[in-house]
């Protein structure tokens, strides 16, 4: 990667976990994860579930200069899970690969309901964003699948050559 390190952002996405009621295991999972693929800078910010947090949280990402943000949480099928919706609403451009790279390794795996997950990603300005799933093995395994690719995404980010 470049001459600094990765500026990560994890955005734990849990209204239990926000709420204080348990402690949030899959964002620090996930750094944990990226550090097998070189210098990362990360913070976790955890937010409840609801779109509007995840769309302010993401967007300050964004105008803080965030290199990548992966979310963890609300990709499922169940009423409060909206993180794809908000996601959808920041990013300028989507990048399905990474997405159906993560639900691939994951059915790969024998896990039949990564099929389930409505994860998406995408770039906002020079910052990528990744759903990850909300478990600490699917956040981990998710972030593995990502970790590969970072130093191209910010190559090419900033200008650089395919």
């Amino acid at each position: 990667m470049a001459d600094r390190p990765l500026r990560v952002r994890v955005v734990t996405v849990s209204t239990r976990a926000a709420a204080g009621e348990y402690d949030d295991r899959s964002g620090p999972a996930i750094v944990e994860a990226l550090g097998a693929w070189g210098e990362v800078s990360a913070d976790i910010v955890v937010v409840p579930d609801g779109e509007e947090h995840v769309v302010s949280v993401l967007r300050d990402a964004v105008a803080s200069g965030a290199d990548v943000v992966l979310t963890t949480g609300g990709t499922g099928l169940g009423p409060d899970d909206r993180t794809p919706q908000a996601t959808v609403r920041v990013i300028d451009q989507e990048v399905p690969g990474i997405a159906e790279a993560i639900r691939a390794d994951g059915r790969a795996q024998g896990v039949a309901t990564a099929a389930l997950s409505r994860a998406v990603a995408g770039t906002a300005g020079s910052t990528l964003i990744v759903n990850l799933p909300g478990s600490v093995g699917g956040a981990r395994d998710g972030a593995a699948v990502v970790g590969p690719l970072l130093a191209h995404v910010r190559d090419q980010m900033a200008g650089g050559d395919h």
